[in-house]
């Protein structure tokens, strides 16, 4: 990161809050109370956002979006221009109650939004009664300040970065509810134990917002170009398949000896029976008496016969 502590100076990052208005768990960011402001550590603050802009590279660089928020008059502009610029989703004129918590409501409002924005583009607009569409383009009129800059948002950001989260305490809230980080520009009024990367600055004046901004931006857009030459190496690279060629091999069954000897009980009833009905009993000698006589009488019977 091409910065110094002198540039935070001349950018007057370093102003903080009338003590009156100091929160007392910012007071690690504190350098001393003069004049009854505070005055920021300037060390401390680039330490800070060097870790904060580290975070969002690796964020981006993985394929994730980041929504910038800062509905502040002083933070409208650079916000609306950095983001413009990332093509990164954006809330500048009013955080909806519930964008984060309520996401799916939201996300059918968008699907309605985008309906009429087709209908205009398309004619058919033109085309419906004029009280009717009158009150289409009013409601279309709603929508462009709630919705200007999530048109594109499908699914919740990955992290926010905040201006003020004194201001943007709801939006910071349901952040921290949904286990969503987030990095912001924290002054001496505000508690930077809400956030995860609090930067530590002056969130009042302008020149000091887009120093911050411009900082941030640096470090998504070394982001975008890692996510862009991972996405040209995965469409340069095939697959290679490693052929190759197995035999067919018989698996080696190992049986357990009770096992076998179980088996061999059982088939031994089996053989014995198998024995007894193929075995034929020799006839007995009172078998063979009774025979004689029928074979006698037959033998007298033909010859009777014949005379």
């Amino acid at each position: 990161m091409s910065i110094k502590i002198e540039d935070l100076f001349d950018a007057g990052v370093h102003f903080g809050h009338q003590l009156r208005r100091w929160n007392p768990k910012s007071k690690k960011f504190v350098y001393d109370h003069r004049g009854g402001v505070s005055i920021i550590d300037l060390e401390k603050t680039l330490a800070c956002l060097e870790k904060a802009a580290k975070f969002a590279e690796e964020l981006v660089a993985s394929g994730k979006d980041i929504l910038m928020v800062g509905t502040k008059r002083q933070a409208q502009e650079v916000m609306r221009e950095a983001a413009t610029t990332l093509q990164m989703p954006f809330c500048c004129s009013r955080w909806l109650g519930g964008c984060l918590t309520n996401f799916e409501t939201i996300k059918r409002s968008l699907q309605k939004y985008k309906r009429f924005i087709e209908m205009e583009e398309d004619g058919s607009l033109s085309k419906l009664p004029k009280k009717e569409a009158s009150a289409i383009r009013r409601e279309m009129d709603r929508m462009n300040r709630n919705f200007e800059g999530m048109l594109s948002v499908d699914a919740l950001p990955a992290a926010l970065f905040v201006v003020d989260t004194h201001n943007e305490a709801i939006a910071v809230a349901e952040a921290k509810k949904l286990g969503i980080p987030v990095i912001a520009l924290v002054d001496t009024n505000s508690d930077p134990s809400l956030v995860d990367y609090p930067i530590p600055g002056n969130d009042d004046s302008v020149k000091s917002i887009r120093m911050i901004v411009e900082l941030m931006m640096e470090a998504v857009q070394s982001g975008l170009a890692r996510r862009e030459e991972v996405a040209k190496t995965k469409k340069g690279v095939r697959p290679k398949v490693r052929k190759e060629e197995f035999g067919e091999v018989e698996p080696q069954v190992t049986i357990a000896a009770d096992i076998l000897i179980e088996e061999e009980e059982k088939e031994a009833p089996k053989k014995e029976e198998k024995e007894v009905v193929a075995f034929e009993a020799p006839e007995s000698t009172e078998e063979k008496e009774e025979k004689a006589p029928a074979k006698k009488k037959t033998a007298k019977k033909k010859a009777v016969k014949k005379d």
